[in-house]
C-alpha cells in the first residue's frame, strides 16, 4: 500500500509539473480550425485534427517542462515565487529530470506530426520544426525568448495565429483571412495568462534579469497590455458579423462581463499571488470563448 501511495504521489507530482490548466492553449485553436474547416467546403479528417490536437499538446508540455526546469535554474524561480508551485523550485523533482521530461515531449510531438507533414506536406513540417524550436527556445537555449521580452509574441503567433491556421490548413491546403481573424483572437486570450503572469512575477523576474515586457516597460504598461488582450477578441468579432457568423459573436459577447472583470482586478490589485486567481478566470475565459465561438460558427 505504501508503495502504491509513493508511486500516486510522484505521479500528482508530475501532474503538477506539466500545469494541466494551461493545457487549454493547445486545445482551443485546434478546435476552432477544426470547426472553421468542418463549416467551409473543405472535408474534415478529424484523424488529422487529433495528432494535431496530441502534438500541440505534447508541444505545451514540453514547454512547460522546459519552462520549470530552466526558471529554477536562473534564479527567476526562487522560495519567494508567487505563483503556483513549479516542482523544481520546491524541490519535488530535480531541474535534470524535468529538462529531460521536456525533450521526451518534443520527440513525442516529432512523432505525433509525421501525419500530419504526409498529409501537409513542407509547410506543415516547417510550421512543426519551428514550433519545437521555440517551445525549447521560450526559455532555454542561447536566445530565450521569455528572458528577451517575446514570450507574449510566441504565445499569440504559435498558440493562436500558427496553430488555428495550421489546422485549417492540413484540411484545404489553403488559407483565408478569417482563418486569421480568429487565430488572433484565441491568440489574445491565451497571451492573457503569460501577460498576466509576468505582471505578477515582474520584481522577481527583473533581479533575476528576465526581461519580460513587464520588466523593460512597467507594471502600467502590463496592465494595458492585459486589458487590450483581454478586450480585442471581442472588437474582432465585427469581422464574424460582417460575414454573416452574427451567431458565434453573440455568443462570446456572454464573456464579456468576466474580461471586465479580469482587466479591473488587474488594476485596482498590486501584482501578488492574488493574480493567480486572476490565471484561473483567464483560462476559463479562453476555453469559454473558444467553444461558443465553435459553436456559434456551427450554429450558423
Amino acid at each position: 500500500m505504501s508503495s502504491m501511495t509513493s508511486a500516486l504521489s510522484y505521479l500528482k507530482i508530475w501532474f503538477l509539473a506539466i500545469r494541466p490548466k494551461t493545457l487549454t492553449a493547445a486545445i482551443v485553436p485546434v478546435i476552432v480550425g477544426s470547426v472553421l474547416i468542418y463549416t467551409s467546403s473543405y472535408q474534415v479528417n478529424w484523424w488529422l485534427s487529433v495528432f494535431a490536437l496530441l502534438g500541440a499538446l505534447f508541444i505545451q508540455v514540453g514547454t512547460n517542462l522546459v519552462n520549470d526546469a530552466i526558471d529554477f535554474k536562473k534564479g527567476a524561480d526562487t522560495q519567494d515565487r508567487l505563483g503556483p508551485t513549479r516542482v523544481t523550485q520546491a524541490g519535488l523533482i530535480s531541474h535534470e529530470r524535468v529538462f529531460l521530461a521536456g525533450l521526451i515531449c518534443f520527440g513525442v510531438a516529432m512523432v505525433f506530426g509525421l501525419p500530419l507533414i504526409m498529409a501537409g506536406g513542407w509547410l506543415i513540417l516547417v510550421i512543426g520544426l519551428v514550433s519545437l524550436i521555440c517551445g525549447y527556445a521560450y526559455t532555454a537555449g542561447p536566445y530565450p525568448l521569455a528572458y528577451k521580452g517575446l514570450g507574449e509574441l510566441f504565445v499569440i503567433l504559435f498558440f493562436g495565429i500558427v496553430a488555428v491556421a495550421g489546422t485549417f490548413y492540413l484540411h484545404s491546403g489553403a488559407f483565408s483571412f478569417g482563418v486569421l481573424v480568429a487565430g488572433l483572437q484565441i491568440g489574445a486570450l491565451s497571451t492573457v495568462l503569460i501577460a498576466i503572469n509576468n505582471l505578477r512575477d515582474h520584481e522577481g523576474d527583473r533581479l533575476a534579469n528576465k526581461l519580460t515586457l513587464a520588466v523593460r516597460f512597467g507594471k502600467t504598461f502590463g496592465r494595458v497590455e492585459i486589458s487590450a488582450l483581454l478586450l480585442s477578441p471581442f472588437l474582432l468579432n465585427f469581422y464574424w458579423i460582417v460575414h454573416g457568423y452574427t451567431v458565434a459573436a453573440i455568443f462570446t459577447y456572454a464573456l464579456i462581463p468576466l474580461a471586465f472583470r479580469i482587466a479591473k482586478k488587474v488594476w485596482t490589485i498590486e501584482p501578488s499571488a492574488e493574480y493567480n486567481m486572476l490565471l484561473a478566470q483567464s483560462a476559463k475565459l479562453h476555453l469559454g470563448f473558444g467553444l461558443l465561438f465553435s459553436f456559434g460558427i456551427l450554429l450558423a
